[in-house]
């Protein structure tokens, strides 16, 4: 079969099970965001990067850091990150995509053992599966099961090492990290923790979820993206110093990315300034998700283990998970539907992003809107269930 026809055929696959994808703008009350703190629309995030394009002598980064690309803006916004999330030093990368792939592929050994939770983002799936280590997909936060695991696995020959979200990014639920840098410590794993959906959220003044339980001694990495609370772009992975000095010279998202352009630097020590000082919009967020938990579980709607600002309403079948989604947007919700592979079969859903900006007024009204629309659909009836 020619590529092209492979590929014709591969898309009406996907729009024969509802899983064909494309892209729209965003319209009506914006419920896909990862503005948590609603930072995007900061006039100081502006005034931030005008001035870094002000100072600039130059608009292009030109190449690498290892070669024409670096600047001393980068060093300082690393250096403050670190002290913010209370590791010894940090390595910015271009995105969290290229940050979870380069640490993991940088530090993993076909020998080594890594432990994955099921839910996992795909960065951290697609940096463990090219570092070719031996992999144990554990099912989501089950730690009896990973208990055995890492009991079973020992000894190997190269090292162990525990992989998990703080926040994950579907479920919406949080890990319990104390037990998890207990196992580490017992069975002689490693722990890496991606905080992208912690970073600004979680943790004195927002520094993650790994700062407000005390581990961040007890971990070998934490990666905090700085597209989502920040609202900037890029990720730090923060560790020991000598983590970072190893990720200089092995990850290659790093070695071989051209830098971004040292103005951009501003925009996130801007979001990160702005981060630390929103002690009140993290309050206010942590108060909606607990609303809208409530609020849809008591209509009768499943929103699974949520703990944070990220409530899945969880629907089922594809074609379902598209009707509840077509339909709060004709009532002026912006909402997308998430469908398999992001998420396993049979669990398609509405992954709900409050930010600070809403209110409880506006996420009643979109509960209303889910009600209404699940007495529109047939199919969809059967999902009321007694709360």
């Amino acid at each position: 079969m020619e590529l092209n026809q492979r590929i014709l055929a591969e898309l009406s696959d996907l729009e024969a099970r509802a899983q064909l994808r494309s892209l729209e703008f965003p319209h009506g009350v914006d419920l896909n965001s990862n503005d948590y703190l609603g930072l995007s629309t900061h006039p100081r995030i502006k005034q931030a990067v005008l001035e870094g394009v002000n100072s600039a002598t130059r608009m292009g980064s030109t190449g690498s850091r290892l070669l024409s690309g670096h600047d001393e803006a980068w060093d300082l916004v690393e250096r403050e990150f670190a002290r913010w999330a209370g590791a010894d030093a940090a390595l910015y990368f271009t995105s969290g995509y290229a940050a979870n792939v380069g640490l993991l592929g940088a530090v993993l050994r076909a020998e080594d053992v890594v432990f994955s939770d099921s839910a996992n983002h795909a960065s951290l799936i697609d940096g463990i599966r090219l570092s070719k280590c031996r992999r144990v997909v554990f099912p989501h936060l089950d730690l009896n099961f990973l208990e055995d695991e890492l009991r079973h696995s020992a000894p190997v020959d190269g090292a162990r090492v525990i992989v998990v979200e703080s926040i994950f990014s579907m479920e919406g639920d949080r890990a319990p990290l104390g037990n998890l840098a207990a196992l580490a410590s017992r069975y002689g794993a490693e722990l890496i923790v991606d905080e992208a959906h912690a970073t600004g959220v979680r943790g004195p003044h927002g520094s993650g979820c790994v700062a407000e339980a005390g581990l961040s001694s007890k971990v070998l990495a934490t990666v905090h993206t700085c597209g989502k609370a920040l609202a900037a772009a890029g990720a730090f992975v923060c560790g020991p110093e000598n983590l970072r000095r190893f990720l200089i010279n092995r990850a290659r998202t790093f070695i071989f990315s051209t830098a971004l352009p040292p103005y951009f630097a501003s925009q996130v020590a801007a979001g990160m300034n702005l981060a630390q000082e929103a002690d009140g919009e993290r309050e206010h967020l942590a108060r909606l998700g607990v609303f809208l938990r409530d609020e849809l579980r008591a209509n009768g709607f499943e929103a699974g283990s949520s703990d944070s600002q990220i409530v899945p309403v969880i629907l089922g079948p594809n074609e379902v998970a598209i009707q509840f989604a077509d339909c709060l947007r004709a009532r002026g919700f912006g909402v997308r539907a998430i469908r398999p592979p992001t998420v396993p079969a049979g669990t398609a859903r509405l992954r709900l992003s409050v930010t600070s900006k809403l209110s409880k007024n506006v996420l009643a009204e979109l509960v209303a809107a889910l009600v209404q629309a699940r007495a529109e659909f047939p199919a969809a009836r059967a999902l009321s269930v007694s709360p």
